[in-house]
């Protein structure tokens, strides 16, 4: 299981079918973090967050103009309230978790990400990517993923 978020509604339950979750810049909110530039590029419409097309180079930045355009027509748009829901029954708390970094993430602080990673006791990779390791790095992603699945085959 891949979850996108760390304490968002995308990281809720324990999925009995995940042995090893594996978070992919993900997001807590933090009061003593900085928030990043990317917010200076959002704007709320009907209870959605939606990505400014002149802010997807802070969410997407190491992509490719027209992969940048592709991912800016694509967007998900969360709810506004995504980081004030509550989350039970993390998974992290219960099992082993691996952690990708975005080294230049500009939508989520990297030192809030390793945060998030300390404090779930992470195995820990830094990419030198933005928020969308999994799109500009695939087979760094693809990697994590198969060494958490080989340790809990291994477990």
């Amino acid at each position: 299981m891949i979850e996108k978020a760390c304490g968002a509604k995308a990281s809720a339950g324990e999925p009995r079918e995940s042995a090893a979750p594996v978070r992919i810049a993900g997001r807590q909110l933090q009061a003593k973090f900085p928030t990043t530039d990317v917010f200076a590029h959002i704007e709320i419409v009907d209870g959605r967050i939606w990505l400014c097309k002149d802010g997807i180079e802070c969410f997407a930045g190491d992509l490719s103009e027209q992969e940048q355009k592709i991912v800016w027509a694509t967007q998900g748009v969360p709810a506004t309230d995504l980081f004030d829901q509550k989350v039970e029954g993390t998974a992290w708390k219960s099992k082993p978790s691996w952690y990708i970094v975005g080294k230049h993430d500009r939508t989520v602080q990297p030192e809030l990400e390793r945060f998030c990673a300390k404090r779930m006791d992470a195995t820990v990779y830094e990419a030198d990517s933005s928020h969308v390791p999994m799109l500009s790095q695939p087979s760094l992603v693809i990697d994590v993923i198969l060494t958490a699945a080989k340790a809990c085959q291994s477990s």
